[in-house]
């Protein structure tokens, strides 16, 4: 399968390889696919640029009652320990030291004695437990974030065609954007020029050959008519606004009125 042209299936596997769920020779091929192909490896940069932006998210785990409680004992047996190796007879006051020593035998045998280390044991045990289960917490939550992550990436306008729309003097007046994943032609004011209330602006495609294109009339919530489609716009080197009367008039006959402003369709690069 040529993964290149399957763009939605090398999107979930750049998302897996960043999150660290694409493993073995699947892992290994994307890795060799990207080596070869800048649209992968930027792919995979971008996905891994998301992941690392997730972990500002993650809030602090705080460690279980559990943890402390094993690492407590164990410190305390590591210091009691020295103790006692300190007390063993070595030169003048052996015999005070040998008294300590009888006094603090039953702590020694205590700490050597099997109930203590099967204690440590099911302590460090517990611990091991309450630990993959905040890692598994952990990696569900990951994987909820990275669901509605995924979701608002999908719902985000993606922004292909843009043009500046400018008027006789070359001033900007009007900018143009076409969304071709949802389909969507945006217009936004940029310039002071407001239209008579008799009157309404109208947007054209200028095709290289062939008549004008009507695309929609600007009203208050934007075009009364959204674009056709992407290869509406992909072969249309230019864009122009007309003044029109009220609701425009009809796309087959080209403008009317006056053209007011007018700009190149530039497609957007990474």
């Amino acid at each position: 399968m040529n993964l290149l042209k399957h763009p939605e299936l090398l999107d979930r596997l750049a998302s897996s390889y960043a999150l660290g769920t694409l493993q073995g020779g699947a892992r290994r091929r994307f890795e060799t696919l990207a080596r070869e192909h800048r649209t992968v490896r930027e792919l995979a940069l971008t996905w891994q640029s998301r992941m690392a932006s997730l972990t500002e998210l993650q809030p602090q785990v705080v460690p279980s009652a559990a943890v402390w409680i094993r690492i407590d004992n164990l410190v305390r047996a590591e210091l009691q320990a020295k103790a006692l190796q300190s007390l063993r007879p070595n030169g003048p006051g052996a015999s005070a030291a040998a008294d300590k020593l009888s006094v603090s035998r039953g702590a020694w045998d205590w700490l050597r004695s099997l109930p203590f280390w099967r204690g440590v044991a099911a302590a460090g045990a517990l611990a091991s437990v309450v630990a993959v289960t905040a890692s598994l917490n952990l990696r569900e939550q990951m994987g909820i974030e990275l669901a509605q992550l995924q979701v608002r990436l999908r719902a985000a306008p993606q922004i292909d065609y843009v043009a500046v729309l400018a008027d006789e003097k070359s001033a900007a007046s009007m900018l143009v954007t076409f969304d071709v994943k949802n389909k969507r032609l945006s217009l936004q004011r940029l310039g002071s020029y407001q239209e008579p209330s008799d009157r309404s602006l109208q947007l054209w495609a200028l095709p290289a050959q062939g008549a004008p294109k009507s695309l929609g009339v600007l009203m208050p919530g934007g075009l009364s008519q959204p674009a056709g489609g992407g290869n509406d716009l992909r072969d249309v080197p230019t864009l122009a606004i007309s003044l029109e009367p009220k609701g425009g008039v009809p796309g087959s006959g080209g403008p009317t009125g006056p053209v007011l402003f007018k700009g190149a369709l530039i497609q957007k690069t990474l």
